[in-house]
């Protein structure tokens, strides 16, 4: 196991209001009827024929930037560079889902429904509960792919954040464990050897269950700003994450090594609940 010593504490809050565009970081959030956070995903964009519009289905998502206002009560989209000059705009959030599909139909050049739910729409939809990573972890990933002579300008830890798009990053506190860092992979410890055990956990004063963990999609190789995508990306993770699974991983769950981050499960009678930048993690 990971050095007992080190006390990890929630660093980064991301919701994804939208699903599929940018996040926006905030110092605390809310634990919703469903498990999930409070307008997290809470806007989902479907075409006519009821199929999700999002960054595995369309990469021309990808070009949209999202930016909230601190209070998350509004959101301005845009797309910088479009050549066909769409406009700039801001609705309110959430409950101009309506107003903003009619944008968002423009720039597809097809009918976009923008469907809105409080309890957001959720990537797992066995495990609503937010997904949790490790700064190790995601700056692991990143070194895994440096620049190269060709020009590729390599992969940084925030650009690591947007591809992968967890939702609460846990770090070591610095004022515990002597100077200890909290190691890569540490989140694996969060899920049991099989698909009927359980890890308890709690964030501050939320409590979780720990689910699997997290199967990745084909969002995560391509560039979060622009949509290119970067051949061999899969592949090489798959090798790495493979080669460099710690001794606490449960090796049985991965019957891939395409994941990264642990799914979680939180139950009806945490609703309401808060969780705050600071609040320290404890296994059960």
């Amino acid at each position: 196991m990971p050095p007992s010593s080190v006390v990890p504490r929630l660093v980064n809050i991301r919701l994804h209001p939208i699903k599929s565009l940018d996040p926006v970081s905030v110092p605390e959030a809310r634990i919703a009827p469903s498990g999930s956070l409070a307008l997290d995903r809470a806007w989902a964009l479907y075409s006519v024929d009821g199929k999700w519009v999002n960054g595995k289905r369309t990469p021309a998502i990808h070009l949209i930037r999202a930016a909230y206002s601190p209070d998350v009560r509004s959101v301005t989209l845009s797309v910088p560079g479009d050549r066909r000059g769409m406009p700039t705009r801001t609705f309110a959030f959430p409950e101009a889902h309506e107003d903003a599909a009619e944008w968002f139909s423009v720039y597809f050049e097809q009918q976009i429904i923008v469907r809105y739910s409080a309890n957001g729409f959720p990537d797992d939809t066995l495990a609503h509960g937010p997904t949790i990573v490790s700064t190790a972890s995601l700056q692991a990933v990143s070194e895994w792919f440096p620049p190269t002579p060709k020009g590729f300008p390599g992969i940084s830890l925030d650009e690591a954040r947007l591809r992968f798009r967890a939702t609460l990053e846990i770090d070591a506190d610095p004022s515990s464990g002597n100077g200890e860092k909290l190691p890569a992979f540490w989140e694996d410890q969060l899920f049991g050897p099989d698909e009927r055990s359980v890890v308890r956990f709690r964030i501050g004063d939320v409590h979780f269950e720990g689910s699997n963990p997290c199967a990745r999609c084909p969002v995560p190789p391509r560039n979060p700003l622009t949509g290119e995508n970067l051949d061999g990306f899969q592949k090489r993770f798959n090798q790495l994450r493979e080669s460099t699974l710690p001794p606490w991983s449960p090796r049985d769950r991965f019957d891939h090594f395409y994941r990264l981050s642990t799914n979680t499960r939180v139950a009806p009678s945490e609703t309401g609940k808060s969780l705050h930048l600071g609040d320290p993690l404890t296994i059960m």
